[in-house]
């Protein structure tokens, strides 16, 4: 019998805002800008520091990963988002919504590392000035990127595996804004306590490392600040380092209160929110806090402009 079950139910119903009809076309307008400003932000930030010179630097090459990060991620997610308001289609196939899943989950992974790796970076670049070229060569930075793409690929094959296990028979309506496998571990017939035991030791053992590493770099970054004799350096060195602590808490904050919880505490409508605001606002916002602001991006974007007018 379960087997039957299992065999009839071959797609999901992402359900996206249903209690709120009325704002179907205003919400798809809402998002739909947020993407735009989401690839904008981020293909700049990209296209720049591969044609100015003067940022192929670490820091740069980290921040265009995390671009790239950022712009994978949310087109993971939102344009089937926008299709379930405009249309009202939210079908995906058995296969779709798996693969969905993975690749969210990976490129949360690859995040969680990049913004370790950035931290570590800024870390030997104001504390060790005298061997940061020697530090974070190229081959370094090479092998951190590679290190990133290696965890974010392989850490969540284990919720694939554990998934493409678990037996779906009841309802296929999946009450949240794309496939997540909180929302998926509630339609399942079969036990989840595996995959949820699983959910807390990659938390344990992958996000809590990155996230203690990251905030320890800054500390000793923070530290390194207060030495600072002018004030006025000081406070821009603050407002930087501020800027960038408070993406990194709210991107680890969202992750960890959405999946950290015991399942008893966590609402799918709350779940929702939590998931906007970070597949929304965050990438969005790295953009403009790690490099629009930076003077250096600010002259080469004004480079490539002015070489592309007199193109034109």
């Amino acid at each position: 019998m379960e087997k039957e079950n299992f065999s009839t139910v071959t797609e999901f119903i992402i359900l996206g805002f249903p209690e709120f009809p009325e704002l179907q076309i205003p919400l798809f307008c809402l998002f739909l800008s947020i993407y735009l400003m989401i690839l904008l932000g981020n293909l700049t930030i990209i296209t720049v520091t591969c044609m100015d010179s003067r940022l192929h630097t670490p820091m740069y090459f980290f921040l265009s990963n995390l671009s790239f990060f950022d712009i994978s991620y949310t087109s993971v997610t939102i344009p089937k988002l926008l299709d379930v308001l405009l249309r009202k289609n939210g079908r995906i196939p058995f296969s779709g919504c798996f693969a969905q899943m993975y690749i969210f989950l990976s490129l949360a992974c690859m995040e969680f590392v990049i913004l370790s790796v950035m931290a570590y970076d800024r870390y030997v670049a104001v504390c060790q000035p005298l061997c940061y070229h020697l530090i974070m060569n190229q081959k370094v930075c090479i092998m951190m990127i590679a290190g990133t793409w290696i965890i974010g690929l392989s850490v969540p094959v284990t919720y694939l595996i554990l998934f493409s296990q678990c037996l779906f028979c009841g309802s296929n309506e999946i009450n949240h804004v794309f496939c997540d496998f909180s929302a998926l571990l509630k339609l399942s017939c079969t036990s989840t306590s595996t995959i949820q035991g699983i959910v807390y030791i990659v938390g344990v053992f992958v996000g809590m490392p990155c996230f203690f590493s990251t905030l320890t770099s800054y500390v000793y970054i923070i530290s390194n600040i207060l030495r600072i004799r002018s004030t006025e350096g000081r406070r821009k060195a603050f407002s930087t380092c501020s800027s960038h602590l408070t993406v990194v808490i709210l991107f680890y904050f969202t992750l960890l209160w959405l999946y950290m919880r015991p399942p008893s505490m966590q609402s799918l409508d709350e779940n929702k929110v939590i998931t906007l605001l970070h597949n929304t606002l965050i990438p969005m916002f790295n953009p403009l806090i790690y490099s629009l602001k930076n003077k250096d991006v600010k002259n080469a974007l004004r480079k490539c402009v002015y070489r592309k007018l007199c193109v034109c």
